[in-house]
């Protein structure tokens, strides 16, 4: 949209036809380029309600861009154009509440409605009421953008301040260069000063994708890609962490691991992907049973590790550790099959059991080898709606 601007700004002085329908093309572009870039950093774009908001900001904006391209020949219609910016987007969100709300969305309504107000006030004015009203509408639809980013780029770094800083100096230009030209026409600047934000939005908007490139390979880089856990590097950065804050505060941290039972055999017999699900679905059991500030690893093929942090004990990570293979007992659905599996836990407590990571490490999985060796194991494999493919019991001594 923005190269089809630029094209169409070319034929701005041609006279006659060619001239008024290039002007028309160009700001039709540069307003639905606003819209799309808002578009782009709604961060509930999945709800149905957004799609009905996006549809009704191209409808609003492209129908008054056009009438008052057209103007003076559409005059009646500028008034119902205007309606349409405060009608639509209060129509949407006040039909949509019982099911969605965000504060970003009432914004975008406040602002368009506030445009509406506008545009009614000054459209019909003699003399520089036209300009005044697109201008209007080319700095609501930046600002907006300028509102969108901040919202969905809430942080410290170059990409985020040079994205949002463009899009407000974008708005501004529709805002400072009508104040100069009616104020001070003598002073005179060149159509590329005008023209900076966007290019500054564009080096913001390079720098974004480079920086979520980045965090995408550095959460790659330290977490499972299957579970979307922490993966081995991640946990042991974690428990040396939490045992020197032990340490500090002289209290205690727990390391458990839980290695699942029979895990070879789902695999062998139903296929990876099942053992995949199967993989996807304890993690997320786990991840959903300890506190937030407890730590969920999957640290081998099988297996999972957790730390509790501050406050716990021996007793409270024995009670974490039950509760965890109590989540195993009940059938998961995995597709079309429904699969029991059990698991060994090892529970090891700094200090008592150990004073440093390596030693609690393998302290936690002494546990869990002495805990597998008593433990009575059995899986149930089958297909909901049939008789048992099969099922196996078997008892490791």
């Amino acid at each position: 949209m923005i190269v089809v601007h630029f094209v169409a700004f070319l034929f701005q002085a041609e006279p006659g036809v060619w001239g008024e329908l290039g002007i028309t093309v160009g700001l039709v572009s540069l307003v639905l380029a606003g819209v799309l870039f808002m578009w782009a950093a709604v961060p509930y774009r999945q709800q149905t309600s957004s799609r009905w908001m996006f549809a009704a900001m191209l409808i609003c904006n492209l129908v008054y861009v056009i009438v008052a391209c057209i103007s003076p020949l559409a005059d009646w219609a500028l008034t119902p154009a205007a309606l349409l910016y405060g009608a639509f987007p209060i129509t949407i969100a006040v039909v949509a509440l019982r099911t969605f709300n965000h504060p970003l969305r009432w914004v975008t309504v406040s602002i368009y409605t506030a445009l509406a107000i506008f545009l009614l006030s000054v459209q019909h004015r003699a003399g520089n009421g036209g300009d005044l009203a697109m201008n209007a509408v080319l700095f609501t639809v930046y600002f907006g953008c300028c509102l969108h980013f901040w919202w969905m780029y809430r942080r410290a770094t170059a990409g985020a301040f040079i994205t949002i800083a463009g899009f407000f100096a974008w708005a501004m230009v529709f805002v400072v260069a009508p104040y100069l030209q009616y104020n001070w026409p003598q002073v005179h600047l060149e159509s590329e000063v005008w023209n900076l934000p966007k290019y500054v939005v564009a080096v913001g908007m390079i720098l974004l994708l480079l920086e979520d490139q980045i965090e995408h390979n550095r959460h790659l880089a330290l977490h499972d890609p299957l579970t979307g856990l922490p993966n081995r590097r991640l946990f042991q950065d974690r428990l040396a962490s939490a045992i020197e804050r032990a340490r500090r505060t002289e209290s205690q941290a727990a390391l458990l691991v839980i290695d699942l039972d029979r895990f070879k055999l789902v695999n062998d017999t139903l296929g990876h992907h099942v053992g995949d699900l199967l993989l996807q679905r304890v993690g997320s059991l786990f991840a959903g049973r300890v506190r937030r500030s407890d730590t969920v690893a999957r640290t081998g093929g099988d297996e999972f590790s957790v730390i509790l942090e501050e406050p716990t004990s021996p007793e409270e990570a024995r009670h974490v550790g039950d509760s965890l293979l109590q989540l195993l007992k009940e059938p998961m659905i995995l597709g079309d099959h429904a699969v029991r599996i059990g698991a060994s836990v090892g529970v090891a407590v700094f200090p008592e059991d150990a004073r440093d990571l390596e030693l609690l490490c393998i302290a936690a999985d002494l546990k869990m080898y002495d805990t597998k060796h008593i433990h009575h194991g059995n899986i149930g494999v089958n297909i909901p709606g049939t008789l048992p493919s099969f099922k196996l019991q078997t008892e490791t001594t």
